[in-house]
C-alpha cells in the first residue's frame, strides 16, 4: 500500500495533494475502454502538518514559526515570572507587600467613609458576643475571644487583599481547636490556653510558607463534596456540644456524635427547664430577625443585630429576676491583651495536623469567599497574597493571647451587604472590639451562657447544607456518595478521620478518572467535515475499514493501559452507526484524534510505539490528527513520528480520513470488478458535473446534496469537491 503525492508552493502557503495507485489504474481501464485520452487522476487536497526540528532542539532557530516559544516549562515559566519582575514599578512592589496602599491611594472620603463606617460598626456590634461565644466552644475564656477579634483585624486590614473579608473566631476553626487540645489538657489549665496560642503561631506560619510559596493549589484536590460534607457533620457537632448549656447539665466532649448523645441521655434526669426555656426563645428570636434581614432588603439590619440582641435580652433577664439555675459568663478581664510570645513548644509535633486541617479550611472558605465578594466588587485578588495575609494576621496575634482566627462567612456576608468598599471597615470593627475590652467587659460578666450557646447554634445551622446534598443526589450520584461518606465517618469517627477519609476517597475518583480516561468513536456529521462523537450524535456516520477515536485526557503511565485495551475493543467490535465508503471486511486504518491531549508520557510514548507494531503486523495503519506543539515535539524526540511516517500525521480529521479513504477504495472487493470500475467511473463523472459545490462551502458545512441518489448512496458521496 503506497501513496504518492505531489507539493506545491502558493503564495497562501504549501498546498500538498494525494492520490493513490488505484485512482490511475481506474482512469487508466476506464478510458482503455472508451478510446479517450487518460484524465489526470483525482486528488485530494489537505492542509500540511508543520513538523519540529528535533536535530535543532534547543538552538536558535531549530524550530518553526509556531515552536519558537516550545522551551522546557520551567525556563518559559521563569522569563515569564522575571517579565513580570522587570515590570514592576516602586508603587507595585509597595502595594504587593502592603495590599492596603492599593485601597487608600484611591480612597473617596466623601463616597466611602459613610458606608464603610456603618458597616465597620454593624459587623463589630455582631462580632462582640460571636467572639465570646466560639471561645466557650474552643474551651476557652470568653476574653481569649475578644483578644482574637481585635489584633488579628488589624494586622489583616494592613496586609490582606480582600476589602469586605471580615476576619476573628469562627465555629468551625473554634471546634477544630476544641477538638485537638481537649485530648492533650483540661479547658481549665493554662496549659490548654497556651497550646491555643501556639496553634495561632503554627496556623499563621503554615499560611505565609504557602502563601509565599505559592502553594495554595495544593487544597483545589479536596473536593467540594467533601467540605460540604465535612462542614454539615462539624455543624452537628457544634450544635451538640452547645447543649449542655440548654439542658442545665455537663456532658461529654466529643467530636463524635455517639459519646455526646449518650451523654445527654444518661444526664436527663438533671434537666432544667429554665436555661432551655431561655435559650430556646433567644435561639428563635435570632433566627426570626435574621430571616427578616435576608428576606426584606430594609430590614436586612436585623440580621447583625441578632447577637447583640441576644445578649442584651438575656442579660436583662438576669439583671432583673436573677435566676439560679441559669449559668453566666462570669468575670471577664478588663483592658487590652498585652504582648507575650507564645509558649509549650514541646506540643508542637502534635498540633501540626491540626494546623494544617485549620489552615485548609482558611483556603477552601476564606480565601473562597474573598474571591468572591473580589468578583461582586471589581477588583482582582490574589488567592497566594490573601493566605499571606490571613498568615500574618494569625502570627501578630498570637502574640497578643489570640486563638486561631480565619474569614468569617457570616459577617463577610453582613459587611458586604452592609456597603462595605475598603478595609477601612475592618478598622471600625476592631475599634469597636479595642472599645469593648475597655470598658464594656464588666457588663458582659452577666451574660447568661445559654444566650452565648444559641448565637453559636445559628450561626452553625446554616452550615448543615442538606440542599447541596439534594443537589448532588440529583445531578451527580458519584458526588453524593463522597458527601455522604464524608458526613458520615466525621460525625462517627471524628473530624481528622472525617477528613482524611473524605480527602482519600475525593483523590481515589480523581485518580479512577484520570486512569479511565473519556474515549469516543468519532463520526462525520452530514453534509459538514466536522467529525463528532457518534453516541452524542447518532445521525453522524463511520466509514468502512476506518476508526476515528478521540481521546480526551492527557496520555500518561496510568492510562495508556486502559487507553490500549479500548483501542483493540473498537478494533474487534464495530459500533452500530451508519457505515459508509466501500465495504471491506475488517480495520485497515485507525485514526487518533489528540487535539485534547494536553501531555504525554514517555510510558505513554513506548506505548504508543508497541502499538504501532502490534498494528503493523496485522496491516493496520496508525493515524494521528491535530496533536498540540509540546505532545508533537515528544514524540518527535521520541522518533515516534519517524516511525509512523510524517505523512501520517494531518492537521483535521477529515484530511486523514481523506487519505485512508483513498486506500480502502483500493481493498474493497468492488474495486477489483472491471464492469464495476467502468460504471464506477462514468457515475463519477456524472455526479462530479450535477454536484458543482465549492471546497469553502462543503468546508462550512453548508452545502447541500443536489441529487438525492448521491445521498443514497454512500460510496458516491465526496469527500472535497474536485474543483479548486
Amino acid at each position: 500500500m503506497e501513496i504518492t503525492y505531489a507539493s506545491s508552493s502558493a503564495s497562501a502557503g504549501m498546498e500538498i495533494t494525494y492520490a493513490s495507485p488505484s485512482a490511475g489504474d481506474l482512469l487508466r481501464s476506464s478510458t482503455a475502454a472508451s478510446g479517450s485520452t487518460m484524465p489526470t487522476p483525482r486528488t485530494i487536497k489537505i492542509i500540511p502538518l508543520q513538523h519540529p526540528d528535533t536535530s535543532s532542539y534547543g538552538t536558535p532557530g531549530g524550530f518553526g514559526n509556531n515552536y519558537s516559544s516550545s522551551s522546557l516549562w520551567p525556563n518559559s515559566w521563569i522569563s515569564r515570572y522575571r517579565g513580570k519582575i522587570k515590570r514592576m514599578t516602586f508603587i507595585d512592589w509597595i502595594e504587593m507587600f502592603l495590599p492596603c496602599c492599593r485601597w487608600i491611594r484611591t480612597y473617596r472620603w466623601r463616597e466611602y467613609f459613610q458606608v464603610d463606617l456603618m458597616a465597620g460598626t454593624t459587623v463589630g456590634i455582631m462580632l462582640v458576643p460571636q467572639a465570646m461565644s466560639y471561645a466557650k466552644l474552643a474551651g476557652l475564656e470568653p476574653i481569649y475571644g475578644l483578644y482574637s477579634g481585635f489584633v488579628p483585624i488589624f494586622i489583616y486590614a494592613i496586609f490582606g487583599s480582600s476589602r469586605q473579608l471580615a476576619i476573628g473566631p469562627v465555629a468551625l476553626v473554634s471546634l477544630l481547636v476544641s477538638n485537638v487540645l481537649s485530648g492533650i489538657a483540661e479547658s481549665s489549665d493554662a496549659l490548654y490556653t497556651e497550646l491555643a496560642i501556639l496553634l495561632a503561631l503554627m496556623v499563621g506560619i503554615l499560611e505565609c510558607i504557602m502563601g509565599l510559596l505559592r502553594l495554595g493549589w495544593l487544597i483545589r484536590f479536596i473536593s467540594h463534596s467533601v467540605i460540604s460534607g465535612f462542614t454539615t457533620a462539624s455543624a452537628v457537632v457544634i450544635a451538640l456540644s452547645q447543649a449542655k448549656y440548654f439542658l442545665g447539665y455537663d456532658i461529654d466532649r466529643s467530636s463524635k456524635i455517639v459519646p455526646v448523645i449518650k451523654s445527654i441521655i444518661a444526664g436527663s434526669d438533671e434537666f432544667s427547664w429554665p436555661p432551655f426555656v431561655m435559650g430556646s426563645t433567644i435561639l428563635a428570636i435570632i433566627q426570626t430577625m435574621k430571616f427578616l434581614g435576608k428576606s426584606r432588603k430594609h430590614l436586612r439590619f436585623l440580621r447583625a443585630m441578632g447577637p447583640l440582641t441576644a445578649v442584651v435580652l438575656g442579660t436583662t433577664f438576669v439583671k432583673i429576676y436573677h435566676p439560679s439555675s441559669i449559668t453566666l459568663v462570669g468575670d471577664i478581664p478588663q483592658g487590652l491583651p498585652s504582648f507575650s510570645i507564645p509558649k509549650s513548644f514541646q506540643y508542637a509535633k502534635s498540633l501540626i495536623s491540626t494546623a494544617v486541617l485549620i489552615t485548609g479550611v482558611a483556603i477552601l472558605e476564606s480565601v473562597g469567599i474573598a474571591k468572591a465578594l473580589a468578583a461582586k466588587n471589581g477588583y482582582e485578588l490574589d488567592s497566594n497574597q490573601e493566605l499571606f495575609g490571613l498568615g500574618v494576621a494569625n502570627i501578630f496575634g498570637s502574640f497578643f493571647s489570640a486563638y486561631p482566627t480565619t474569614g468569617s462567612f457570616s459577617r463577610s456576608a453582613v459587611n458586604h451587604e452592609s456597603g462595605a468598599k475598603t478595609g477601612l471597615s475592618g478598622i471600625i470593627s476592631g475599634t469597636i472590639m479595642c472599645c469593648a475590652l475597655l470598658f464594656l467587659t464588666p457588663l458582659f460578666e452577666y451574660i447568661p451562657q445559654c444566650a452565648l450557646a444559641a448565637i453559636v447554634i445559628s450561626a452553625v445551622i446554616t452550615l448543615v447544607d442538606y440542599e447541596e446534598a439534594i443537589f448532588l443526589w440529583r445531578v451527580d450520584k458519584k458526588d453524593f456518595l463522597l458527601w455522604t461518606i464524608t458526613t458520615t465517618t466525621t460525625l462517627f469517627l471524628g473530624i481528622e478521620i472525617g477528613v482524611l477519609v473524605g480527602v482519600g476517597v475525593s483523590l481515589a475518583f480523581v485518580i479512577h478518572e484520570s486512569a479511565n480516561p473519556h474515549i469516543a468513536v468519532l463520526g462525520r456529521l452530514p453534509g459538514t467535515t466536522v467529525y463528532r462523537n457518534i453516541q452524542q450524535y447518532p445521525e453522524a456516520y463511520t466509514y468502512n475499514g476506518i476508526v476515528i477515536v478521540r481521546i480526551d485526557a492527557p496520555i500518561y503511565f496510568a492510562n495508556i493501559s486502559y487507553i490500549k485495551d479500548r483501542l483493540r475493543e473498537y478494533e474487534v467490535v464495530g459500533d452500530k452507526s451508519t457505515k459508509r465508503g466501500p465495504e471491506v471486511e475488517r480495520i485497515y486504518f485507525v485514526i487518533l484524534e489528540l487535539a485534547p491531549v494536553t501531555y504525554i508520557d514517555a510510558s505513554a510514548v513506548q506505548a504508543l510505539k508497541d502499538l504501532h507494531q502490534e498494528y503493523k503486523s496485522r496491516d493496520i495503519q496508525l493515524a494521528i490528527s491535530n496533536p498540540n506543539q509540546e505532545v508533537l515535539l515528544t514524540l518527535s524526540k521520541a522518533g515516534v513520528v519517524e516511525m509512523i511516517g510524517k505523512e501520517w500525521y494531518f492537521v483535521r480529521v477529515h484530511d486523514a480520513v481523506q487519505v485512508c479513504l483513498q486506500h480502502v477504495q483500493t481493498m474493497s472487493p468492488k474495486a477489483s470488478d472491471p464492469s464495476h470500475e467502468k460504471s464506477s467511473f462514468f457515475q463519477r463523472i456524472m455526479k462530479q458535473r450535477r454536484e458543482d459545490i465549492s471546497v469553502s462551502e462543503l468546508e462550512s458545512g453548508n452545502s447541500q446534496m443536489r441529487s438525492d441518489s448521491t445521498q443514497d448512496d454512500p460510496q458516491l458521496e465526496p469527500l472535497l469537491s474536485r474543483r479548486s
